[in-house]
């Protein structure tokens, strides 16, 4: 009599799964992973690969700002330098426009003024020349953070070192560079620290930089002026180094950002024209164009070193402790309480800002509320819950018309219900709650974004001694709107950021940057910066029939949905793979080497070209048990693909 085969199907859907025995899922989920790394659940079927991540920008974003030497003909192994608004460090090297030879600041080789913007430095060699008075300085790259980034109008923004910087891919430009009119030395023969100018059209800020046509040296703002008809009397620091000519150019050099915590924005368009406003829970916030940056000096207290921002019925509203203050409607310079504008105390500390459905939600570590209503005179704080908060800023995000963040029991939804007025706040992230603990007990600081034509949501945590390659995330895909039920996770292992940002122009971009200085495009290419991509996906147990009943394995199946070579191993693991018990070897899965070639690697005369890529993977195995597990693994730089299906060949033998 033949022996007969049977075969056990399994789709791969329902994406990680940790809360449930491995039997139990094997039986109820058997198309869910209990390993799923570098995979994403798909909205068209399977388990897709992630895609890489790519440099923006080659170079680096500068670390110090654009700082410059201080005063012409310095020798020896100390240099002054100005225009600096962050320490460097000991065994920072860097290069002198016009200078030989880069150079290396000693140990113990700093000493930084934070309130003149100067520094000097105690190298380890001597400079090869004297340098030219205000000679340009670039530091190499550092491991200082970059603490935001914003793809706004086509071009990146990056806050590093106390400065802002703009790229469209090709070299970075500082933006936080103020515009104060046509400034011009009012009166020849001035000397010491009191400085007057005119042709102001704005009020100069303590800690702006600037230099003068015709005179050494960088100086400093160091008192608020007042301006009068545009004409006022600075106070500087260094003093005058020589008397500057009458109507002698002035040049603004920076406006100080340094000390500023994580960059937020949002988006307004009051006047015409889009702008952001950006807040980094330090400085003053600040608007930008494209091309011209303002600082809100005129904002009060409960504006300054604001940590939120959300721009909410026509006026920009500003998070700080407990105190959300917002401007006049259409005007973001305005906070004139005769005008509309006023501030809300809403009792705890906020830790972020969304709006959602006509309303702004406005969450705390261990309470939420919706601000209602549109003008001063009718906007009401209701409550959705005090029990429960987001304990994590920048994990807030709206996907698929829910609200996602990071709660102190997990990741939870903040869903509308049919009830108007009413809130769902289920937990989503119940199936991988271990997973969840784990990246908040591990990380010091998160961020988060979106993809939303793949309706993601991914978290990210970030630790200063973990390494790019252990860094850890979590991705949910929707599947389904308003509920948490919908949800199906995976993790991500490979991808150290800090900060991140994403954002719908023409199409989807998503930015990101940690502590190596650059700028990455997530969402593209086949590495993670040039490094492979591990990706992992362990089957449940499967008990196929009887999970006492002894099979004998005979093939496997794996279908999968190529975009290029797929190259990798799977690995047969039986009865849990307890202990003394035989296992199988692992299994090579490789694309033919007669299959389709692809641009970029395929060889003229030696590759086959009209081939077809190989969708169908089958390799016979030997074993038997009464459970069997496939730990698939997937190595190194081929295009992403989907994980479709696999299908088991087995026969069933007598009960032991």
């Amino acid at each position: 009599m033949p022996t007969r085969w049977d075969t056990f199907p399994v789709e791969c859907r329902g994406g990680l799964v940790t809360n449930i025995s491995p039997l139990q899922q094997g039986i109820s989920n058997p198309g869910s992973a209990r390993t799923l790394i570098n995979f994403e659940p798909s909205i068209e079927g399977g388990y897709r690969r992630v895609q890489g991540y790519t440099q923006y920008d080659d170079d680096y974003v500068p670390p110090y700002g654009d700082p410059v030497v201080q005063a012409s003909g310095q020798t020896g192994t100390t240099i002054n330098i100005a225009n600096i608004y962050e320490e460097p460090a000991d065994g920072d090297t860097f290069t002198i426009d016009g200078v030989s030879g880069t150079y290396t600041i000693d140990a113990a080789g700093v000493s930084f003024n934070s309130t003149n913007k100067t520094a000097t430095l105690t190298l380890t060699t001597s400079l090869d020349s004297s340098p030219a008075d205000k000679a340009a300085i670039t530091f190499s790259n550092t491991t200082s953070l970059i603490k935001g980034v914003i793809y706004y109008g086509g071009s990146v923004i990056a806050y590093r070192g106390g400065s802002l910087w703009s790229s469209d891919t090709i070299g970075w430009t500082k933006i936080n560079v103020p515009s104060y009119g046509t400034v011009l030395t009012a009166g020849g023969a001035q000397t010491g620290t009191s400085f007057n100018v005119d042709g102001l059209t704005s009020v100069p800020q303590v800690g702006d930089t600037f230099s003068i046509a015709g005179i050494e040296l960088v100086y400093t703002v160091t008192v608020l002026p007042t301006v009068t008809s545009g004409a006022a009397t600075l106070t500087i620091t260094p003093a005058l180094a020589s008397s500057p000519a009458n109507n002698a150019a002035i040049t603004f050099l920076s406006v100080d950002r340094s000390g500023g915590g994580k960059l937020r924005y949002d988006t307004l368009n009051f006047s015409g024209t889009q702008k952001i406003v950006c807040v980094d829970g330090q400085n003053k916030p600040f608007t930008y164009d494209g091309s011209t940056f303002v600082v809100l000096n005129d904002a009060p207290s409960d504006v300054i070193s604001a940590d939120h921002v959300a721009v909410f019925k026509n006026a920009v509203f500003f998070g700080e402790a407990n105190y959300v203050a917002f401007t006049a409607p259409f005007d973001e310079t305005n906070f004139n309480v005769a005008s509309g504008a006023g501030v809300i105390n809403i009792t705890k500390d906020i830790t972020g800002m969304r709006v959602f459905r006509d309303q702004l939600i406005i969450f705390s570590t261990n309470h939420i509320v919706s601000l209602q209503g549109s003008t001063v005179s009718d906007f009401t704080v209701k409550p959705i819950t005090h029990d429960v908060g987001c304990i994590r800023p920048d994990t807030i995000q709206e996907v698929g018309g829910d609200i996602a963040f990071l709660g102190p029991d997990g990741i939870r939804l903040l869903t509308a219900t049919q009830r108007i007025g009413d809130f769902g706040l289920a937990v989503a992230s119940r199936p991988i709650q271990d997973k969840v603990r784990d990246l908040v007990s591990s990380n010091t600081s998160f961020c988060s974004c979106v993809v939303r034509e793949k309706n993601q949501y991914r978290i990210f945590g970030y630790a200063a001694s973990t390494t790019r390659a252990n860094a850890k995330g979590i991705i949910g895909v929707q599947f389904a709107d308003q509920t948490s039920e919908g949800m199906a996770w995976s993790q991500l292992e490979g991808i150290k950021a800090y900060v991140a940002d994403s954002t719908q122009e023409e199409n989807e971009v998503i930015v990101f940057a940690g502590s190596d200085g650059f700028v990455y495009l997530m969402e593209t290419g086949n590495t993670f910066g040039g490094n492979d991509i591990s990706a992992f996906y362990d089957t449940p147990y499967f008990s196929v029939t009887d999970p006492r009943l002894r099979k004998t394995f005979y093939k496997l199946t794996t279908y999968i949905d190529p975009e290029g070579a797929v190259t990798g191993q799977v690995t047969p693991k039986l009865d849990f793979d307890e202990t003394n018990t035989i296992q199988p070897e692992p299994i090579s899965l490789i694309s033919d080497s007669n299959a389709a070639s692809f641009y970029g690697s395929a060889v003229y005369g030696v590759s086959s070209y009209g081939g077809k890529l190989k969708y169908v993977f089958n390799h016979q195995i030997i074993g038997s048990g009464r459970t069997v597990s496939f730990q698939y693994l997937f190595e190194g730089t081929d295009p992403p693909f989907s994980l479709d299906a696999i299908t088991l060949e087995y026969q069933n033998n007598d009960r032991q």
